[in-house]
């Protein structure tokens, strides 16, 4: 035949296709390639061979009820059914990106990590809310800043930022630390020190401070490395069980008590929660957190809680 693919490039597209998880036919693969299927049947048999011999897990297989062949995994790396719906939904229900920004992450989570009989099920499950998804008011696309960020905090980088007060009108300069990025209720937030803290009489600014992402406007990652003593790394998982709140601030301790209809969800609430008394329906609960962001819930909990004491502010 005329016009028909060279070898090599024509197994790295039908590699390529296999990898998106289609099914790949044979007729149809000759015919986009302009050779016979007695070729893509070669192809096929030479990629099956290169894949075993480099140890990667995967094989192709035919697949009789599509009549085609599929690109298989000997060490299952997806996720189930199950599992890619509640993922789905968990970022559905955090609205926390553009419409734009979304949608294109689901559908490519769902293609990449569902087999092909299964992933119509999937998007139809998610397809009403996915219609009715109401995108954060801020407008702003996210995803490149926080892995901007996520790579400047992986190499010790020095950030320079513009923030929009969210307060009181105007935008700050500062140069910082990036120490960790959290999610919280709608948003991304960077968690950083400030490079100079004795230029800052407040001392609060000696405590990380946290910066809505979407409220950047710029962000220069700067070829100047910052360097923390082992001993004082920043761990980003004990500092999330104590911030629950996204206001920055000192460390401090709660002490209060609580008659609501659910102590589990106080404990869920305030990770570092401890009951340290229990009698008549009622709970003596003891927690630390960092900023005062905690003392707009306990005001939201009415009479279900009464503060006892409080220490570090």
């Amino acid at each position: 035949m005329k016009n028909s693919s060279p070898k090599s490039e024509r197994l790295l597209q039908v590699y390529s296709l296999l990898t998106t998880g289609e099914i790949v036919n044979k007729k149809e693969l000759a015919q986009r390639f302009n050779v016979t299927e007695r070729s893509i049947q070669r192809d096929i048999e030479s990629l099956r061979c290169f894949l075993s011999e480099q140890g990667v897990q995967q094989d192709i297989a035919y697949i009789p009820k599509q009549r085609g062949f599929r690109l298989t995994h000997s060490t299952h790396c997806g996720l189930s059914n199950s599992e890619i719906f509640a993922v789905c939904k968990i970022l559905l229900e955090s609205r926390s990106m553009t419409r734009d920004e979304m949608e294109p992450l689901l559908d490519r989570l769902i293609a990449c990590s569902v087999p092909i009989e299964s992933q119509k099920e999937i998007r139809e499950l998610i397809a009403n809310e996915k219609f009715h998804y109401v995108e954060p008011h801020h407008g702003q696309r996210i995803l490149d800043t926080i892995w901007a960020l996520g790579s400047a905090i992986q190499q010790r980088q020095v950030v320079t930022l513009e923030y929009a007060r969210l307060k009181t009108p105007g935008v700050v300069k500062r140069r910082v630390l990036p120490v960790g990025i959290m999610f919280s209720e709608f948003y991304f937030y960077l968690t950083a020190f400030l490079e100079n803290k004795a230029t800052f009489s407040n001392p609060d600014d000696l405590f990380p401070t946290i910066y809505r992402i979407d409220r950047i406007k710029n962000l220069e990652i700067l070829q100047e490395h910052f360097f923390i003593p082992y001993k004082d790394r920043f761990e980003e998982g004990q500092f999330r069980k104590r911030v629950q709140f996204m206001y920055g601030g000192k460390l401090s301790r709660v002490k209060f008590r609580y008659r609501g209809p659910s102590i589990e969800a106080v404990l869920d609430r305030l990770p570092t929660a401890e009951i340290i008394q229990t009698g008549n329906d009622e709970w003596t609960v003891q927690a630390e957190v960092f900023g005062k962001g905690i003392d707009m819930w306990l005001r939201s909990q009415g009479d279900y809680i009464e503060v006892i004491e409080r220490w570090g502010d």
